[in-house]
C-alpha cells in the first residue's frame, strides 16, 4: 500500500467516525446549560449562580470563534498572496536588472562584488518580508485564540474564589468562639453538592478549551490549552479534597 492510498483509508476511516472521535461543542454547550439549572435549584441566590450564567454565554463565544479560526481568512489570506506576489516580483526586477548591467567580461571585479552584495542582502530582506507575511494569517488566529483562552483562565480563578471561602473545618468544628456575627452555613450535604458544582464547572472550563486545540494545528496554542487544564485539573484537586474531608467527617 502506498503512502497516498494509506492517507486515503485513514482519511476516509477519520471521517466516518468523526462525531465519536472528536468534541461535540453543542453537547458542551447542553452540559453547562444542565449545570446551571442544577445550581440554579439548589442555590438561587448565589454567586456561583452567575459565574456559570456567564460562563455559558463565554462558552458559546468560544465554540463560534474555534470554529472560525479553523477556516481560512480570505480576506487576510488574499491581501498576503498579493503583497507577496508584488514582493517577488520586485525581488525578480532588482535581480533581472543587475544581470542585465553586469557581464562575464567586465573588468571592475570590485563593483560585480558590490552588486552582488547588494543583491543578497535584498534577497534576503524580500525573503524576510515574505516569511512575515505567509504566518501573519498563523498570528492573528494564535493572538485571538489566547485572548479567549485568557479569558476560560480568568472565569476557573474566579470559580476557584467562589469555592475558596467554603472551608469544611468550620462546618465540622464543634466549639467555635463567635467574634462577629457569621452567614448561615450550610449543611454538609448542602457544601458537597457545592463543590461539586465548582469542580464540575472547572471541567467544563478545560472542555471548553481544549476546542482550540481541537480545531486549531498550533503548538503554542495547544501549549496555553494544557496549560490551562493543567491548572483546572490543579484547582479541582483542592476541591476534592474538601469532598473527601465531609464524606470522611459523615461516616
Amino acid at each position: 500500500m502506498s503512502f497516498l492510498d494509506f492517507y486515503k483509508v485513514y482519511t476516509l476511516r477519520s471521517k466516518k467516525g468523526a462525531h465519536y472521535l472528536e468534541l461535540n461543542a453543542a453537547q458542551i454547550l447542553g452540559t453547562i446549560k444542565k449545570l446551571e439549572l442544577r445550581i440554579e435549584n439548589r442555590f438561587p441566590q448565589s454567586g456561583l449562580l452567575q459565574v456559570c450564567k456567564e460562563f455559558e454565554d463565554e462558552a458559546s463565544r468560544a465554540r463560534k470563534l474555534s470554529l472560525q479560526l479553523s477556516e481560512p481568512i480570505w480576506p487576510v489570506r488574499l491581501a498576503i498572496i498579493a503583497a507577496a506576489l508584488v514582493l517577488l516580483y520586485i525581488g525578480f526586477s532588482v535581480v533581472a536588472a543587475l544581470v542585465q548591467r553586469f557581464s562575464l567580461d567586465t573588468q571592475d571585479f570590485s563593483e560585480i562584488l558590490q552588486a552582488s552584495e547588494a543583491a543578497l542582502n535584498e534577497l534576503i530582506f524580500f525573503s524576510l518580508a515574505l516569511y512575515f507575511l505567509i504566518n501573519l494569517e498563523k498570528r492573528l488566529k494564535q493572538h485571538v485564540a489566547l485572548k479567549a483562552l485568557h479569558r476560560l483562565r480568568s472565569v476557573a480563578h474566579v470559580v476557584d474564589m467562589h469555592q475558596l471561602t467554603k472551608d469544611p473545618a468550620d462546618l465540622l468544628a464543634k466549639n467555635q468562639l463567635a467574634v462577629e456575627p457569621k452567614k448561615p452555613q450550610l449543611s454538609s450535604y448542602e457544601l458537597t453538592r457545592y463543590l461539586d458544582y465548582c469542580s464540575e464547572l472547572l471541567a467544563l472550563i478545560s472542555k471548553v478549551s481544549a476546542l482550540f486545540a481541537q480545531y486549531m494545528d498550533d503548538p503554542v496554542v495547544l501549549t496555553a490549552v494544557n496549560d490551562l487544564q493543567s491548572l483546572t485539573q490543579g484547582l479541582s484537586g483542592k476541591i476534592w479534597q474538601k469532598i473527601m474531608i465531609l464524606d470522611l467527617a459523615v461516616e
